[in-house]
């Protein structure tokens, strides 16, 4: 029967944080050193993102781990392992099924104690509500920033009038293209600008007929102000 080895995993988002995959690695091998672990593999996942459950070092590994070839899986931290909880809890179930330890150095923590497991489980939740607010906070700082007419995005080059005006003469999105200067995407992307605000002005339109199509027929009759003039200023 084939000896099964420790997994050493680290990972960095960015492909040019090599000091930071370095460190990872510097702290796992003296982990392996001080713990007298010699049968280890490292796996390596390098300008990915935490939330991809899919990387290709960290499928390699757990491909591994269903083939009972790994016997712990060591991390620096468990956000280098994932940054989703549904992720951190499916691995851990599958650990726990293969009989798969599971250590995160720098949180201190081993799953192969019931308190263990519970620790990891609540740090997680925490990484993920942490990540939540953060994105909510964005989404409502972006909200803020278009309510008061500041531009999000690139700015638009294009000449949205003339473009418009050639469309309406019928032209080609290559004649309008070469005329106006801009890319055939350019065109395109007017064309629906154009689509997107007669949708909307006739869904108001339509909203605004319905309106008073049911207040007609509810025979609601709004009683007419009869202009009274006022009195006279008061001489002093």
């Amino acid at each position: 029967m084939t000896e099964k080895r420790i997994a050493c995993y680290a990972r960095v988002s960015t492909a040019d944080q090599s000091t930071g995959m370095e460190s990872q690695v510097r702290v796992l091998k003296q982990y392996c050193e001080q713990n007298g672990i010699t049968h280890v593999e490292f796996f390596t996942d390098e300008g990915i993102s935490g939330t991809k459950s899919s990387r290709p070092a960290l499928d390699r590994m757990m491909a591994a781990v269903e083939a009972d070839e790994i016997s712990s899986v060591v991390v620096y931290s468990f956000s280098r392992f994932a940054r989703s909880t549904t992720y951190l809890l499916n691995a851990l179930q599958i650990f726990k099924k293969r009989g798969v330890h599971f250590v995160s150095l720098t949180e201190k923590i081993d799953t192969n104690s019931a308190v263990g497991i519970a620790i990891f489980s609540i740090l997680a939740s925490i990484s993920q509500l942490e990540r939540d607010l953060i994105a909510d906070r964005v989404k409502i700082s972006l909200a803020n920033a278009r309510a008061k007419g500041k531009l999000i995005g690139r700015k638009k080059l294009r000449d949205s009038d003339l473009i418009r005006k050639l469309l309406k003469a019928g032209m080609t999105y290559r004649k309008i293209a070469v005329i106006a200067k801009c890319s055939h995407g350019s065109v395109h992307a007017e064309v629906v600008a154009m689509k997107k605000e007669e949708a909307d002005l006739k869904a108001k339109l339509e909203a605004k007929a319905k309106a008073e199509s049911t207040m007609h027929e509810s025979g609601i009759v709004f009683p007419e102000i009869s202009k009274v003039p006022l009195p006279p200023s008061p001489t002093t």
